[in-house]
């Protein structure tokens, strides 16, 4: 039976759920990576059944596994992360959420960027590059780009190799939905442009110019937000 520290007090669920998790850190599980089986791990942790069931269970409203019908359970590829750690949807004015995350955005992606630029592996940039022209190729064919957006920022922070950065990425996740959402999707040629420009300094491992290319994309985005917020300002005075 697998042994977790610090489960005083904690039900029986509650400390199945941790030795799961205990299970997937110790074994490196990546994502996608199916879990032994409901009576395997009844086994291995000394407990019922059904208590694995509802152990499970309360992993994957924690976003830590998910279960695939007729499969079996997997290693969330969202580890763990909750869908809205800072409890944005329940705030109304959505105009504001994003300048308040955009200048979150500001203190935390061109640095990220610049640490991409030094430390990414060739496999990284490659793959960075891949989504930098299906964004484009999205955006000019008139396509919502927001999936493939949040893949090439969530690439950027993987290549930086900080362990804590890809934990981050929620925020940064939130600020491009916002966004998008205020923009109603339309084609913007800069978008194109400044991707363009934070990749080519990461793959030519240019860390200031990385840094540069990403506080003109958010300069930007914050720019034509606040023009966004005046015309309707304007058109209810009217």
């Amino acid at each position: 039976m697998l042994v977790v520290e610090g489960l005083a007090n904690k039900s029986l669920v509650e400390t199945t759920s941790d030795a799961i998790v205990k299970l997937i850190v110790d074994n490196e599980y990546p994502v996608g990576q199916k879990l032994p089986n409901e009576y395997e791990l009844s086994q291995l942790l000394g407990v019922s059944r059904n208590t694995v069931r509802e152990a499970i269970r309360a992993l994957v409203s924690r976003n830590v596994v998910e279960i695939r019908r007729g499969a079996g359970t997997f290693v969330s590829q969202k580890m763990g992360i909750a869908d809205d750690p800072l409890g944005l949807t329940f705030i109304k004015d959505k105009e504001k959420v994003f300048l308040d995350l955009i200048q979150v955005r500001f203190l935390l992606e061109p640095a990220i960027a610049s640490w991409a630029a030094q430390n990414a592996t060739a496999g990284e940039i490659e793959t960075l590059g891949q989504l930098c022209d299906e964004v484009e190729q999205q955006l000019l064919a008139g396509e919502n780009p927001v999936k493939k957006d949040i893949e090439f920022h969530t690439q950027i922070a993987k290549c930086s190799k900080n362990t804590v950065v890809p934990n981050l990425i929620p925020i940064i996740n939130a600020a491009i939905t916002v966004f998008t959402n205020i923009e109603e999707n339309k084609v913007v040629s800069k978008t194109i442009e400044h991707h363009r420009e934070i990749f080519e300094a990461i793959k030519t491992r240019r860390p200031h110019d990385a840094q540069d290319a990403m506080l003109l994309h958010l300069s930007y985005n914050r720019n034509k937000l606040r023009k966004s917020m005046h015309l309707k300002e304007t058109s209810f005075l009217k």
